[in-house]
């Protein structure tokens, strides 16, 4: 099967040397077609965007409480100096404050991973268990085959591979 965005399975091509093929794991099973393949790959994409959403949740989680830690040294500077009043109206609304009514962040960054983060990655894997046998970014893997330079030292397909001549790892000498 061909694929319009990749040209096609390029581990397939006639010629290609089958030692400079992605490993098992990033290599299509039998019978999945280019359509699961892109649907799974959306899913799983849809799945990174809310990985980096909570990132993104995490770090508001942190800045948010050093924010307070500083505003409790910044009260205690402001009456050190005889600012007494500012100290307090600060320490009174601000300090320890509910960023939403009844919630800390920390009860937010819980309540986004429990009732949202880990049945979505649940989902995600059961989803490629299902139909892609539970291999991951298949749809990079095929469209890294398609765009590489095969017999090229820098567009290898897997890490612990390299093209008959090329230089080893670290030297200019060619390898075995």
């Amino acid at each position: 099967m061909t694929d319009g965005r990749t040209g096609g399975r390029a581990a397939d091509r006639p010629g290609d040397d089958p030692d400079d093929r992605p490993d098992r794991a990033h290599r299509r099973p039998p019978g999945v077609d280019d359509a699961t393949v892109e649907a799974v790959g959306k899913v799983t994409e849809a799945l990174e965007a809310t990985e980096r959403a909570r990132g993104h949740l995490y770090s508001f989680h942190q800045m948010t409480g050093r924010s307070d830690l500083l505003l409790g040294e910044a009260v205690e500077l402001l009456r050190g100096a005889g600012h007494t009043g500012e100290a307090e109206l600060l320490e009174t609304e601000v300090l320890g404050r509910n960023v939403i009514p009844g919630h800390w962040t920390f009860q937010i960054v819980e309540g986004y991973d429990s009732h949202y983060y880990r049945p979505f990655a649940r989902l995600e894997e059961r989803v490629r268990e299902r139909l892609t046998g539970g291999l991951r970014h298949l749809y990079e893997a095929e469209m890294k085959e398609a765009r590489r330079t095969h017999g090229h030292p820098a567009h290898t397909a897997r890490p612990d591979t390299r093209p008959p001549g090329a230089a080893r790892p670290g030297t200019d000498q060619p390898g075995d």
